[in-house]
């Protein structure tokens, strides 16, 4: 499984945009094979701080996921709104195991 929390902090101006924008790449990106789950959180205390969690069944899903035209549009429309460059952290899941999110989606 490839699980990765991407942190963004978007300039306030660019904030509903952004939303928008990233609303529109889960939504695509949910319907990806490839994919397990996409969350868009947004901070309770900087609504301008956000993370989106991704997790794809694997390293294929994820490269798949970055060849996507919604991936690249919403890259590309968002880099300029970022206060700075977004950080993506992977992370190894221990609960729940990539059996046990391919079974809930059954």
């Amino acid at each position: 499984m490839n699980l990765v929390c991407v942190h963004v902090h978007v300039k306030p101006e660019h904030r509903e945009a952004f939303i928008e924008a990233t609303l529109e790449n889960a939504r695509n990106t949910v319907q990806e094979p490839g994919n397990l789950r996409f969350d868009v959180l947004q901070q309770a205390d900087d609504p301008n701080r956000f993370v989106l969690y991704e997790v794809y069944r694997d390293d294929a899903g994820a490269a798949a996921h970055k060849q996507t035209a919604h991936y690249a549009r919403w890259r590309d429309t968002v880099a300029p709104w970022m206060q700075e460059p977004r950080q993506g952290i992977k992370y190894l899941p221990l609960f729940p195991t990539a059996e046990d999110q391919w079974a809930a989606r059954r």
